[in-house]
């Protein structure tokens, strides 16, 4: 998905927030004014974080808000199963839930409230374009042999857990891989959170080789690569990886909340509205 003009300007104005340093927003500046036409935020991100490292080293870390966050839905997951596997459509209302996670974001929103979270639980609801995009979905996963869900936030890889123990039993000769981050990125999940809520139990895991908050396809070592390529159906969890992937010429199915002003034009909705959409 290309940068916009608005975009590139909000990205700086996040750096800005970070340090007044000129030396480094120099720097920054011209990460952003030459940038390719393919570029995405996730991978300008990436390279400011370089340059941020490079000036004062490392950031301050996740690990604790993680962590905090998986225990949170991780709390929540036998009621969630319970009404996952007592609802008339196991499968979408699991998808949906596992959308429902994608609020868990400490990049693209000033807060995150849990309050705001657990409510959304009793509120959010696929539309009729979600439906139809859900029956393309399951045709395909189907006829697939082998599924790729590209992961995004902590907490929310427990409701993603939760909705691949609904496509198993769905499909159950669907050999379903899930990819994270291969280092920290903001509050994204590593393969350290898939072990910490038990994510290998029902999907091979996968790192995406570097600490970037989206896929970029180009960047994938050997083995994610050969995963990418091999999926017959792929699931994008989350803004950043349909910013890094959108337009780039693949098949996937993108799942998000839209929580920044590019995603709420985009589709003209409001915040935090869920989207469901085949590419």
């Amino acid at each position: 998905m290309r940068i916009i003009e608005s975009c590139a300007e909000c990205l700086y104005n996040k750096q800005k927030k970070l340090s007044n340093d000129s030396s480094y927003l120099n720097e920054i500046k011209s990460i952003i004014d030459t940038r390719g036409a393919d570029d995405s935020a996730p991978y300008l991100v990436y390279l400011f974080n370089r340059v941020y490292e490079k000036h004062f080293g490392k950031k301050a870390s996740f690990k604790e808000i993680k962590t905090h966050y998986n225990n949170l839905v991780l709390s929540m997951e036998d009621e969630l199963r319970h009404k996952i596997n007592s609802s008339d459509t196991p499968l979408a209302t699991a998808l949906m839930y596992a959308r429902i996670g994608n609020y868990i974001d400490f990049a693209a929103l000033d807060k995150v409230d849990k309050d705001t979270f657990l409510a959304m639980f009793e509120t959010n609801a696929f539309n009729e374009k979600d439906k139809k995009t859900l029956e393309s979905f399951v045709s395909q996963c189907s006829k697939a042999k082998n599924f790729l869900l590209l992961a995004d936030n902590c907490g929310e890889i427990v409701l993603d857990k939760l909705f691949i123990e609904q496509l198993k039993k769905a499909f159950p000769n669907l050999a379903v891989t899930v990819m994270v981050r291969g280092g920290e990125a903001m509050n994204d999940a590593t393969v350290e959170d898939a072990e910490q809520v038990g994510l290998e139990k029902v999907a091979r895991v996968l790192s995406n080789g570097y600490a970037t908050a989206g896929t970029i396809y180009k960047m994938l070592p050997i083995e994610a690569k050969k995963a990418f390529d091999e999926a017959d159906v792929i699931l994008a969890k989350g803004q950043g990886n349909y910013e890094s992937l959108y337009e780039q010429g693949f098949h996937v199915f993108y799942s998000f909340l839209c929580k920044c002003e590019l995603f709420t034009s985009r589709f003209n909705v409001p915040s935090l509205t869920g989207i469901f959409i085949e590419e």
